[in-house]
């Protein structure tokens, strides 16, 4: 799709975008869900249904996995913590960013937005996503959940805008989980929704997010004729 350049000129609305991974650049829901469903299956759990699993993609992974399978011993959180790195591996080389998305990233850094990512990924586990994806010089800076506080404490939102020197009312997050809105309202940041990953978008409703996007293509023109 073809965007219009007239927006060049606005004046930026924020200065920092931050952008959840899985689910909102990143094409990974299904195979997460999938990971997780099948860790539990491995450890001999009730195995969650879709929606119960796909609530969690955004937390860290202990906290993912403890929600899970609440009944899993801590001890035991580890090998099944394994056990769904074990799958999601396996795959990982099939997943795709959503279309649209280098075009999108390439428009705002035309427009001097400093680009970030904060995740309930591991720092490894983003690192090969980066790499495998070839965007690794397209952020300015990445949080995940193995070095920081996992979402929605705010903790990511605020290392990364003391890192760019950025107030809380130029700051914009961008996700597809009630996690990442939660992580913006305690930050004091603006955010918007994506309604094509891990969350149903009925549930955005309680958060004050500036749009649901429906699409990437959505999502880009929106942020060419707001952010």
């Amino acid at each position: 799709m073809n965007f219009s350049d007239a927006g060049d000129l606005r004046p930026r609305a924020y200065d920092l975008i931050v952008f959840d991974w899985d689910g909102t650049l990143f094409d990974s829901t299904a195979l997460i869900v999938r990971s997780i469903q099948r860790a539990c299956e491995d450890m001999g759990l009730p195995v969650p249904a879709r929606h119960e699993a796909a609530y969690v993609i955004g937390l860290g992974l202990h906290d993912a996995l403890a929600h899970v399978a609440p009944t899993l011993p801590a001890e035991q959180v580890p090998e099944m913590g394994q056990r769904y790195r074990h799958h999601y591996f396996r795959q990982q080389g099939e997943l795709s960013l959503f279309d649209g998305t280098v075009e999108l990233l390439q428009a705002l850094k035309a427009r001097h937005h400093w680009l970030a990512v904060a995740t309930g990924k591991s720092r490894q586990g983003l690192n090969e996503a980066l790499t495998h994806v070839e965007l690794r010089g397209m952020f300015d800076g990445t949080r995940t959940a193995d070095e920081t506080a996992s979402k929605p404490h705010p903790m990511m939102l605020q290392e990364l805008m003391t890192d760019f020197g950025v107030a809380p009312e130029r700051t914009l997050m961008i996700g597809d989980t009630t996690h990442d809105l939660q992580l913006a309202l305690n930050a004091g940041t603006h955010s918007v929704a994506v309604s094509y990953g891990a969350h149903e978008p009925a549930a955005f409703g309680d958060y004050p997010a500036r749009f649901v996007a429906h699409s990437t293509d959505d999502l880009h023109r929106w942020l060419l004729q707001h952010a």
